[in-house]
């Protein structure tokens, strides 16, 4: 312990500057028109694996953006540790309400960061994350403490659903051949009490049309008469809750798993103020499907939720029109056995047998992912609980978490290991928002952590 807190403090504003210098590169994989930053990089993601001590680093090429590969074989005898990150971003609107460049990242103090906290598109979804592993990997090369092999595998599509990773996975899965595989693109519970991730939901994610006219009409000489597609997309949206905001797609709950009372209670020991909650965004009230408190809604239900709605006028002033025309993204969050090629094919349907005979709808499926549950008792488990237990002085608390990683369960199924989740960023650290950021505390202390995690799961292999 003594060795790696010292050698944090001795490069600490190395580590800092390197993951600044990353984070000054627009790497949006969602917008085409920064395709060659995407490209760049990885590139630099490729400089900083082979600076820190990788033997063989290269730059595979798929049918979107790269991935990054990386490796350091000390013994095949040994177990071998897959690392995966990635370098792509969530694209920064609304400029607006950034209190900083989002591309020229910035250092500032806050009431939960005192150290400080790094602004910036990415700091915490995923190039802060990812980047503690280059630099832990640094010091247990440095230092002559790896124990085991290492294997590094970046890539650049995760914000836009990771769409070329799975063949690549299936193509290379010799290559990949690992023990366990060590993500960092989840939280924790707070910079006083780690957690670790045992539970992903699934996703399935869509665009909708809703189609009236064969154009723009003018709203006083047709309305009334003809259909609104935006009125239309409207009340078709607010049909798909109920009451008490369940889900009303035949066949959505069908296979949902339910958790037991003791799995919930043991659930409800993760430490949580509503009202801190509440205050923290500016809420009046909470809200969601009844029966259920905040962090199970979030976490082992599934939700379906508008991620974006337009057309018709929405420029400065007034144009009096009926648009031929009107969309929406929606997403839906699902939680384990719940197949989302299923989901998505069930709201199609059902989406499209709502519409009234005067429109004629579209749904575009564009990307989704199953969910994921890791046992607590595996060794990946609880080698990453006495790394935390070490660090931070308490035991890590398990939990599940709201969001979608659905690389986890692909990895799995081709790749025949178990993911642990060791996830350092916060709730409150604004990621795919404005003014996202990374503390200072929990980037080094993610540092400090993760060789010990490395230590741990060879004792425990043994």
């Amino acid at each position: 312990m003594e060795n790696i807190t010292n050698y944090i403090q001795q490069n600490k504003d190395r580590f800092i500057n390197e993951l600044i210098e990353l984070l000054k590169i627009p790497s949006v994989s969602a917008d085409s028109a920064y395709s060659q930053d995407v490209i760049d990089t990885s590139e630099a993601v490729k400089r900083s694996l082979e600076k820190a001590g990788c033997d063989k680093v290269e730059i595979c090429e798929t049918d979107g953006y790269p991935i990054v590969y990386a490796e350091k074989i000390i013994d095949p005898n040994l177990p071998t540790v897959l690392v995966y990150g990635h370098y792509d971003v969530q694209p920064p609107d609304p400029m607006e309400l950034w209190t900083s460049s989002p591309f020229e990242p910035v250092i500032k103090k806050t009431a939960i960061h005192p150290e400080g906290a790094i602004f910036a598109r990415g700091a915490c979804d995923d190039k802060g994350q990812m980047y503690m592993h280059v630099k832990a990997f640094e010091y247990m090369i440095q230092n002559k403490t790896l124990p085991c092999n290492v294997k590094f595998m970046i890539e650049g599509e995760e914000e836009v659903g990771s769409v070329n990773l799975k063949s690549f996975v299936e193509n290379n899965a010799a290559k990949l051949k690992n023990d366990v595989i060590l993500i960092s693109d989840t939280g924790m519970i707070s910079n006083q009490q780690p957690s670790i991730t045992t539970g992903l939901r699934g996703l399935s994610y869509v665009e909708v049309e809703v189609t009236g006219p064969n154009r723009d009409l003018h709203s006083g000489l047709y309305g009334g008469a003809v259909a609104n597609p935006i009125n239309i997309l409207s009340k078709m949206i607010a049909s798909l809750h109920d009451e008490n905001n369940r889900i009303t797609i035949p066949g959505f709950y069908d296979k949902v798993e339910e958790l037991s009372l003791k799995e919930r209670a043991e659930m409800a020991k993760a430490p949580f103020d509503i009202e801190e909650y509440k205050k923290a965004l500016d809420l009046n009230e909470v809200y969601g499907e009844e029966g259920y408190v905040t962090n199970e809604r979030n976490a082992i239900r599934p939700t379906l939720d508008v991620n974006g709605i337009w057309g018709g006028y929405t420029g400065q002033g007034a144009k009096t029109v009926i648009p031929s025309k009107a969309f929406a993204k929606i997403s839906m969050r699902l939680v384990p056995n719940q197949d989302w090629e299923e989901i998505t094919q069930l709201f199609t349907k059902h989406f499209t047998a709502i519409a009234p005979k005067a429109v004629t709808v579209k749904v575009t499926p564009h990307h989704g992912g199953q969910g994921y549950v890791t046992p607590i008792n595996s060794i990946g488990y609880q080698a990453a609980n006495k790394a935390y237990t070490e660090t931070f002085g308490i035991p890590a608390i398990p939990v599940r978490s709201g969001g979608s990683i659905p690389i986890v369960s692909l990895f799995e199924k081709e790749l025949k290991s178990k993911t642990i989740l060791m996830g350092f960023g916060l709730d409150s650290d604004a990621i795919h928002s404005p003014n996202e950021h990374f503390g200072i505390f929990n980037y080094l202390k993610g540092i400090e952590t993760i060789p010990l995690f490395y230590k741990y799961f060879v004792e425990l292999s043994k």
